[in-house]
């Protein structure tokens, strides 16, 4: 620690420049680190640096010494300018003490003077006044004349206090007699203003203005000039109406602001002038009393006549929502809510802004009423477009599949989609940042969730619905409506709920900032998605009952118009049953275009993949119960009997999947199983048994390749061959083989 400090100690010592500085030491130093070179340079360096610092010393000195030879200059100047000033002050109050002097010299001289001056000026002026109170009467007149009121009422109060305190002079009651004439027709003229039709805002207020002047009553003069301007405003509601029919919204919205309201809001601010506010400043009848009678009766007037205005705006709105430009109806109802809001400023008892916004509501609801009626339209006229479309007369060798329905359904679904979202984009306009009455948040709830979400996007999803239900009734089909319409449907709906009722009501939350987790009480998409849904498995339902049923009336025909006691050996299928396995044939083109197959279906024979003509060999293997049973045993029903008891119950109306096996499989129990009951209804001979043998083969062979399970169709036919047995009067079924070679013939 002691070797710094001396070590710092030897540096300041050292230091040249430093107060510690050791010349002994320094020299030693020197002496003993440099040459002789650089101790001579060393010399010659310090002997500049002293020169150098000699020479700056000196001119210091000489700086100095100017400014303190300039500075001496200065403090002698100054003690003579201060001399001088001294001697003026002296001068001055000499002055000031001989001026005070003279002044109360003057002024007790002219004392006496002054007075008499006074006396003469006080005079003067009441000869003034005098003289202005003879001239009066022609004063008035003609002002009178020249229609120059406010200048009469100015100089009849100018001399009203002189004429009070002189009217019963004898000469002076002449002249007060005069004035009060002139004074009574000038009020009368006052008072006719307010008659006047052509007299403006300005003309009744300043006509009030003079009559309260004149101290007229003030209630009277107040329901005066409120009848007075109701008469004006009525006037302007009258043609506000007339003119409601000719303008369009806009222009009928602009003359209600200028002409209406601005007249209104005129007519109150000159009612606040001229009544209430002058009444807190003058001394007129009770000012507590009035005031409360004044602000009664305007808010009255007021309130009576916005209401008449209302009425003819909510009648106009009302008008205006057949689909137009939705942005001109938005501009104008946001110019009448601002308008609004102003009055609210200038009557401030009341809140016309809260009728306003009610208005603007009500034609935002109304608007979105609108836009639902043109999408039921719209959905509507599609219908009808595709019903003409699907029974629009076919040649004979056409059937449903020549239409193209994939095609059919996505244009459906892309036309309803588009014409949602133009709606969407339509009513987005009531929501602009810079539209008023949309920063309100009575107005967004109502508009926005109750009015577009739920009462214009969820119910026309629900009359999508209530529509496609409306196509299926319990009573007999329609005949003008085709079957494949309800096909059609039913996988419209199926395809709405698999994505475009998310898209649609995301789409609508999106732009009408909606957050459906903040409110329990709007529709889920999960509720929509349900419906859909239920929709499309009643009308898939309905489709499959109705083609099962147009396939059963053929059947039923077939069977009940033929004699089957007198029928004759069968030689070929019966034409009816070709054109059930043509059918058939059609629907499965049909279904395909719109369900594929789900995997649901069982392993088919291994002629699956053949003509429908060709018999394969599982085909041969297999034969009808009945068939491998001798006329002596078809006697007994023990055969019957045995097989249902092992059978699977088959439910004929159960529900349909969503694929074409299952929708092929119910439309073949309906008409198998009606096949089935009319066969148990009739008596057959040999013959007649023989053919129901070949017609429920060549079903057989035909048939089990539209099914989920072939094993239902077998089972079906073996009871209808089974019920024809029962009913048969010589139960003798014909060689397998001879069947076999009579349906390939057919």
């Amino acid at each position: 620690m002691d070797q710094p400090k001396m070590s710092d100690k030897t540096s300041n010592v050292l230091d040249i420049n430093g107060q510690n500085f050791d010349p002994n030491l320094y020299l030693e130093k020197l002496f003993k680190e440099n040459t002789l070179r650089q101790i001579m340079d060393q010399e010659n360096e310090i002997v500049k640096d002293t020169q150098t610092l000699h020479s700056d010393m000196q001119t210091l000195v000489y700086e100095n010494y100017n400014k303190f030879i300039t500075a001496t200059d200065t403090v002698r100047k100054m003690k003579t300018d201060f001399k001088k000033m001294e001697d003026e002050m002296d001068l001055l109050a000499q002055n000031m003490e001989s001026i005070t002097s003279f002044s109360q010299q003057i002024s007790s001289t002219l004392q006496e003077t002054r007075e008499q001056i006074s006396k003469l000026s006080g005079v003067h002026s009441l000869l003034k006044r005098l003289q202005f109170l003879f001239k009066l009467p022609a004063t008035l007149k003609t002002r009178m004349e020249e229609a120059n009121y406010s200048q009469a009422v100015q100089d009849y109060l100018h001399a009203q206090k002189v004429l009070q305190h002189y009217g019963n002079m004898p000469s002076f009651q002449g002249i007060k007699a005069d004035c009060e004439t002139i004074l009574q027709e000038l009020k009368t003229q006052l008072r006719n203003q307010f008659n006047n039709p052509d007299a403006s805002a300005k003309q009744l207020a300043e006509s009030v203005d003079l009559l309260l002047q004149l101290d007229e009553p003030a209630k009277e003069l107040c329901s005066e000039f409120l009848t007075c301007a109701e008469k004006r405003l009525s006037e302007q509601l009258v043609m506000l109406r007339d003119q409601s029919e000719q303008r369009d919204i806009t222009e009928f919205v602009d003359l209600g602001c200028s002409g209406f309201l601005s007249d209104l809001c005129l007519v109150v601010a000159s009612f606040h002038d001229m009544f209430i506010n002058r009444m807190n400043t003058d001394n007129i009848e009770n000012n507590e009393i009035f005031e409360n009678f004044a602000a009664v009766e305007l808010n009255t007037f007021i309130v009576n006549k916005m209401q008449k205005y209302f009425e003819l705006v909510q009648n106009k709105v009302d008008l205006e929502q057949d689909i137009g430009d939705t942005t001109i109806l938005v501009k104008a109802l946001d110019r009448f809510y601002r308008r609004l809001q102003a009055m609210n400023t200038l009557c401030r008892d009341t809140d016309f802004a809260k009728t306003g916004i009610e208005i603007v509501i009500n034609a935002g609801r109304k608007q979105c009423k609108t836009h639902l009626q043109v999408l039921k339209m719209h959905f509507a006229d599609s219908l009808t477009k595709m019903r003409q479309a699907l029974t629009t007369p076919k040649l004979i060798t056409q059937d449903d599949s020549s239409v193209n329905l994939n095609e059919m359904l996505m244009s459906l679904i892309l036309t309803v989609v588009e014409k949602v979202k133009g709606v969407l984009q339509d009513l987005v306009v009531f929501i602009q940042p810079d539209v008023n009455f949309a920063q309100r948040e009575l107005f967004r709830d109502s508009f926005c969730v109750d009015n577009v979400r739920e009462g214009l996007i969820v119910c026309f999803m629900h009359h999508l619905t209530a529509t496609a239900r409306g196509l299926c009734s319990n009573n007999v089909s329609d005949p003008k409506i085709p079957p494949v319409l309800l096909l059609l449907l039913s996988k419209f709906c199926l395809d709405f709920q698999n994505g475009h009722v998310h898209y649609l009501l995301s789409q609508t939350d999106e732009l009408f900032n909606i957050n459906p987790k903040e409110s329990s009480a709007l529709t889920t998409e999960n509720e929509i998605n349900t419906t859909m849904q239920e929709s499309a498995q009643e009308l898939l339902n309905y489709y499959v009952r109705i083609q099962g049923l147009n396939i059963s009336q053929m059947l039923r025909k077939s069977v009940e118009t033929r004699d089957w006691l007198h029928t004759i050996e069968p030689r070929t299928v019966r034409a009816v049953m070709k054109r059930v396995v043509e059918d058939m044939a059609s629907i499965d083109s049909t279904v395909a275009q719109l369900y594929e197959d789900q995997g649901t279906a069982t392993e088919h024979s291994s002629d699956s993949s053949r003509k429908t003509h060709s018999i394969s060999v599982s085909r041969h293997q297999y034969r009808s119960n009945w068939s491998s049973y001798t006329p002596t045993h078809l006697d007994s029903t023990l055969v019957s009997n045995i097989h249902k008891l092992f059978s699977e119950r088959i439910e004929i109306f159960s529900t349909v999947e969503f694929s074409k096996v299952s929708i092929l499989t119910g439309i073949i129990k309906i008409s198998l199983k009606t096949f089935m009951e009319c066969v148990r209804l009739k008596t057959f001979s040999k013959y007649g048994l023989q053919q129901i043998q070949v017609d429920t083969h060549y079903l057989q062979l035909y048939l089990w390749r539209f099914v989920a399970d072939e094993n239902l169709v077998h089972f079906l036919l073996d009871e209808i061959l089974g019920s024809a047995v029962h009913r048969c009067l010589e139960p003798v079924l014909m060689e397998p083989s001879v069947v076999d070679i009579i349906c390939e013939r057919g």
